[in-house]
């Protein structure tokens, strides 16, 4: 499934602009022959928005959710998106994935925040796999810092999830992240993992980039530079089966000797 990763902080506090930003690049995506296009964490709003949080959060299936359904529908191709939840009183930093046909397949909650900012205006999401059907693929989301935690990704390993969607807003100086750490992670659970980022100064924060699309074979791609970007690689469920066919890891496991672990 050809993926374009969308290398943009849009426009910080505007969701109409960004939703003009995300129209822009799924015209160009499709036009690239992509089936999904991955827009960075908090996309629809903006990341370092201070108190906007609150103001702009909207429901999983509020007017935004609508207009990017449009959009993919437009274009005919998925689009997974970072954004803002409000659920009552709480707010979340959730990731949606609509279906080409305006569908929404899957809403994620971020489960480990990180930094004060986050702590300060998240409430953390419960539930660690969330997974949708897509193309004859298993996606599944996850969020920035979700990442980094190995037991994370490793649970939607298990649970059969072959391409990881991880909408992203990752800062200077963790560039280790997206350059060793995403594509160890894919090698290691037999995955393609899909990482993108916001760019450029944005509040007290300098996102670095760097998208990412590493395949199950621990190699990049795709792998965008400093700046606003538009970048795609394909996941190749042939050539992931043939992967994990060859690679022992999951079946070489020894879940007994783990209890420590939780």
């Amino acid at each position: 499934m050809r993926t374009a990763l969308l290398q943009s902080s849009g426009r910080p506090g505007s969701i109409a602009e960004n939703l003009k930003v995300l129209d822009e690049a799924a015209g160009r995506a499709a036009a690239g022959g992509a089936a999904l296009l991955v827009a960075p964490e908090m996309f629809l709003t903006g990341y370092a928005i201070g108190d906007a949080v609150g103001r702009l959060a909207e429901p999983a299936d509020g007017d935004s959710a609508d207009a990017i359904a449009e959009i993919a529908t437009r274009h005919g191709l998925a689009i997974a998106y970072g954004y803002p939840e409000r659920d009552g009183e709480t707010v979340h930093n959730s990731a949606q994935l609509i279906s080409a046909d305006g569908t929404r397949l899957a809403n994620y909650r971020k489960t480990h925040l990180f930094g004060g900012f986050e702590r300060d205006h998240f409430t953390p999401g419960e539930q660690p796999v969330v997974q949708a059907e897509l193309n004859g693929l298993t996606v599944g989301l996850m969020i920035c810092y979700d990442v980094e935690f190995p037991e994370n990704v490793r649970a939607h390993a298990l649970a059969g999830t072959d391409l990881l969607v991880v909408p992203t807003a990752n800062m200077h100086p963790f560039e280790i992240v997206a350059e060793s750490m995403l594509p160890v992670r894919a090698f290691e659970n037999q995955m393609y993992v899909a990482y993108a980022n916001r760019v450029g100064q944005e509040g007290e924060f300098e996102f670095f980039g760097l998208s990412t699309l590493a395949g199950p074979d621990g190699i990049a791609r795709t792998r965008a530079g400093r700046g606003e970007e538009l970048v795609f690689a394909d996941a190749d469920p042939a050539f992931l089966a043939a992967s994990r066919e060859a690679n022992p890891y999951l079946k070489d496991r020894r879940p007994g000797l783990y209890g420590s672990l939780a």
